[in-house]
């Protein structure tokens, strides 16, 4: 079964640094060929039922954890803010999370996942809060290192929206590190990334780390 790319988005920010993909019956099929022998060599015996077909469901697993690259037609739509100029108008954070988020570590191809928070104040647009989820979503399902994501979210944001200022709070474990190497099971990696009024202010991050829940 060949896999076709989604449609293409019109207006996206160059940030989101889109590779719409497509896999032809005959890739698959090949790449099926690599799988079971990888698999094969590491031990798995493939003539069960139960992992006759696990190089097709691996490879498309793989398509599937990593549609990041496609994009999300769903996501581009921005809105004017409902601050009027108000003397709270560079002090209003918006803060969503904890976003779900899992992704596959670029050196290691293990899983990573953890949770976002991600906050910002508005100047001229603001975004659905269903659209911080999605924006999440589309830099972690993808080959990525943590600090990536976070920087990405951020510069996207700001791209999408022109705020006062984007913040972005990542914690995530490792099974590059939990399943290998120094197997540090309860290992917690946690990021911050700042723009605008963000990195001028004390007080906004404090506040914006706060309502994370970090330090309780």
């Amino acid at each position: 079964m060949s896999i076709q790319p989604l449609v293409a988005l019109p207006n996206v920010p160059a940030t989101l640094d889109l590779v719409p993909r497509t896999m032809s019956d005959d890739q698959m099929r090949r790449f099926e060929g690599y799988a079971a022998e990888i698999f094969t060599v590491l031990g798995l015996d493939l003539d069960t039922p139960a992992t006759i077909d696990t190089p097709r469901r691996f490879i498309r697993a793989l398509f599937d954890a990593t549609v990041g690259y496609d994009g999300d037609p769903k996501l581009v739509t921005v809105f004017e803010t409902e601050c009027r100029s108000g003397s709270d108008c560079r002090l209003s954070q918006v803060v969503e999370g904890p976003i779900q988020f899992y992704a596959l570590c670029e050196h290691h191809a293990l899983p990573f996942y953890g949770r976002a928070y991600i906050g910002y104040i508005a100047d001229e647009h603001i975004i659905g809060i269903s659209k911080m989820t999605r924006l999440v979503r589309l830099f972690a399902q993808r080959f990525a290192v943590q600090e990536r994501i976070g920087q990405q979210i951020a510069d996207t944001l700001e791209a999408m929206l022109e705020p006062h200022g984007v913040a972005v709070y990542l914690e995530a474990h490792h099974l590059c590190m939990q399943m290998r190497g120094v197997q540090e099971a309860a290992s917690l990696t946690r990021t911050t990334f700042w723009r605008g009024v963000y990195d001028d202010d004390p007080a906004l991050r404090s506040e914006f780390l706060s309502l994370c829940g970090v330090g309780r």
